[in-house]
């Protein structure tokens, strides 16, 4: 199963049953993105929030590098290369935030130039 099906199966609400892979890939990116910039305007920071946006981005990342590591995977190898260094970088900036030695803001910001890229391909398509 790859990464956009996982996505779709766990995200998807049966309601929109007919939305495009890309839609639904910025649709989660979407709702994780927003969740983890609601506990970061949170004063104080609402953490506990935090961490299970945290979580949930992380597991998003995993799924994409899981996907992009497949030998059958149609990418480019550049972009191929870049998806799977975002979510080693990931999985790493996530270990210093739950350490409290980072800011969570990167990640939304990494978040968000993917949400962009989909749309821009959506508006292409």
């Amino acid at each position: 199963m790859n990464a956009q099906r996982a996505a779709q199966m766990a995200y998807a609400s049966s309601e929109s049953p007919h939305r495009t892979s890309r839609g639904v890939e910025y649709e989660v990116f979407s709702r994780i993105t927003r969740r983890m910039h609601r506990a970061l305007q949170e004063k104080p920071l609402d953490f506990s929030a935090l961490v299970q946006a945290l979580h949930e981005n992380r597991e998003l990342w995993t799924l994409l590098a899981t996907d992009v590591a497949d030998k059958d995977n149609k990418l480019p190898a550049q972009l191929r290369a870049q998806i799977f260094y975002l979510a080693e970088f990931t999985n790493h900036h996530t270990r210093q935030v739950l350490a409290q030695d980072a800011t969570a803001d990167v990640l939304v910001e990494i978040n968000t130039a993917v949400m962009r890229g989909l749309r821009q391909q959506k508006v292409e398509q």
